[in-house]
């Protein structure tokens, strides 16, 4: 059975890229009668504000999505769901990196990184104010997509030596989300195209600790919706946020329609159930 999530990050309100990603994700799991995954990545604390966190529920409701695992309210994301209650989970992910000899503590910055001899120094991973790296191969990551096909993803040239571990000591992005997509049995992600070096460095982390079910997901990386400019639509950008669309009055019509337009869709779709009704033919 296809098990996926959706896993927006509450660092800012949710624009019309967030919603292509849930909408492309929920149509992909219901054709197929699988199981959707409600995940909020609130590793990154500092970020992640409760409003955000509001806006997330009040987003999905308002595209009128509905999800099969994961929390349903904010209370309940908090309570039983936020992802500092798995610090020890990816700890032992960390624990098991730390075993395979690739990694090492770093004390750079990353002005200096490029010239950081930190691989050599073999600092303890306790070292105050130190990061813990992975040593990226020098080959690339082969991942198969089904919109894409066959890519190779150069470590070294996108995310070299990429940190595991914070300064802070929190388990960085990468390993909490393969964590998660480990223990969840997700098997079908769906991302944008600019997260294909996420992917690929997620697929390396899992060769390391022979997560061989992981290594079998599905990837889907899809289309990016663009702001007038050409460039990519970022809530720290200030990309214009669906919540501003709710407060003037919007109904969710013209996300769908853009959306529909963004996938190569009929551009009279207008509904999450016409958008399904696509998927479904």
């Amino acid at each position: 059975m296809i098990r996926s999530r959706i896993a927006p990050t509450p660092s800012g309100y949710l624009h019309i890229g967030n919603a292509l990603n849930f909408v492309l994700t929920y149509a992909l799991v219901r054709r197929s009668g699988g199981s959707l995954r409600l995940r909020i990545d609130d590793i990154d604390a500092p970020r992640a504000r409760p409003g955000y966190v509001d806006d997330i529920f009040q987003t999905l409701e308002w595209l009128g999505m509905t999800w099969d695992e994961g929390p349903h309210t904010p209370a309940e994301h908090y309570l039983s769901f936020s992802q500092s209650l798995r610090a020890a989970r990816y700890q032992h992910l960390i624990d098991q990196l730390n075993n395979t000899g690739r990694t090492y503590a770093c004390t750079c910055s990353r002005q200096v990184l490029n010239t950081c001899s930190c691989r050599s120094k073999h600092l303890p991973f306790d070292t105050k104010d130190a990061a813990i790296r992975i040593a990226t191969p020098h080959e690339p990551i082969i991942v198969q997509d089904e919109k894409l096909g066959s890519q190779a993803v150069s470590l070294q040239e996108h995310m070299p030596d990429f940190v595991i571990r914070r300064r802070d000591g929190i388990a960085a992005y990468q390993v909490a989300s393969l964590a998660d997509d480990i223990d969840y049995g997700i098997n079908l992600i769906v991302r944008g195209q600019d997260l294909l070096p996420s992917t690929a460095a997620q697929l390396y982390l899992a060769s390391l600790i022979h997560a061989d079910d992981f290594s079998r997901a599905r990837f889907y990386h899809h289309t990016l919706l663009l702001d007038s400019d050409g460039g990519k639509l970022s809530k720290s950008e200030g990309s214009r946020s669906l919540r501003a669309m709710r407060l003037e009055g919007d109904g969710p019509e013209r996300v769908f329609s853009q959306i529909s337009a963004a996938l190569q869709l009929r551009p009279d779709c207008h509904s999450l159930a016409d958008i399904l009704e696509l998927f479904a033919g």
